[in-house]
């Protein structure tokens, strides 16, 4: 190997982003931390931060993700465990202008977990909520909540949400991973809710009932019932082994 000086190369540093969602209230929400520092201090931002000299991307992921959620994180097709949440790597932004500070990587993660708590504020950031990916996507000015001023969100942090919001979207077609919205015994409305939820439209109980049990592999009866969302009691299901849906669960054009 010929001789390397590391001197003869820019330094830049690696940090992870992640784009953490969940549905609440039936709508689909991000979470994102208010920024304690500079740069963007006071701005709204993805949670993430930089990957350690110790670290590969997928720990440091996982790190931050516990730090930010206190969700334990598991790869694709790995089953959650406990307060398991679903963990796949998005995409990486190299913009050399995307950070001020210096030339910053990021990879960003995507994470999915079901109706997650009130998150708590950690690292750097000053407060952490969740917020409507509506209107984290689509406000004028960027996002704020009642009583600040809107600003968009820190670095090229609106890119990335939109870059995993859309994953979402296009996943639940044609693989189970909208079950991973759902508790470990769901029902069918509660199922479709979920992609309701993440698609932004409404879906046709009955038509979806049909699709999604007559899916091979999609969803397995649990054995029991329940009166949880009124009305007569709805048969349970759990999430069945299979990882692609065919057919798949195609969006309406809107």
């Amino acid at each position: 190997m010929s001789p390397y000086d590391p001197s003869a190369f820019p330094p830049f540093a690696v940090t992870v982003d992640l784009v953490v969602l969940t549905v609440r209230r039936h709508a689909l929400c991000a979470l994102v931390v208010r920024r304690g520092e500079q740069p963007y201090q006071g701005r709204w931002a993805l949670p993430g931060g930089f990957v350690r000299a110790e670290e590969d991307l997928g720990a440091a992921a996982a790190r931050e993700l516990a730090e930010e959620t206190g969700l334990c994180a598991h790869e694709p097709g790995t089953p959650s465990i406990g307060n398991g949440a679903h963990l796949e790597q998005l995409a990486t932004y190299g913009d050399p202008k995307r950070d001020p500070r210096m030339r910053v990587v990021s990879v960003a993660y995507l994470v999915l977990a079901p109706d997650l708590p009130a998150p708590r504020a950690g690292g750097d950031a000053h407060s952490a909520r969740w917020a409507p990916v509506e209107a984290l996507l689509t406000q004028e000015g960027g996002y704020a909540r009642e009583d600040e001023s809107p600003a968009p969100l820190a670095f090229d942090h609106a890119q990335i949400l939109a870059d995993g919001v859309e994953r979402a979207r296009s996943k639940i077609e044609y693989s189970s991973l909208a079950t991973a919205f759902c508790p470990p015994e769901f029902t069918v409305g509660e199922l479709r809710r979920v992609y309701e939820a993440v698609w932004g439209v409404a879906l046709d109980p009955r038509n979806f009932h049909r699709k999604v049990t007559g899916t091979p592999g999609f969803l397995v009866p649990s054995g029991g019932t329940t009166t949880r969302q009124g009305g007569r009691p709805a048969q349970l299901f759990r999430a069945g082994g299979a990882t692609l849906l065919n057919p798949p669960m195609l969006r309406p054009e809107v």
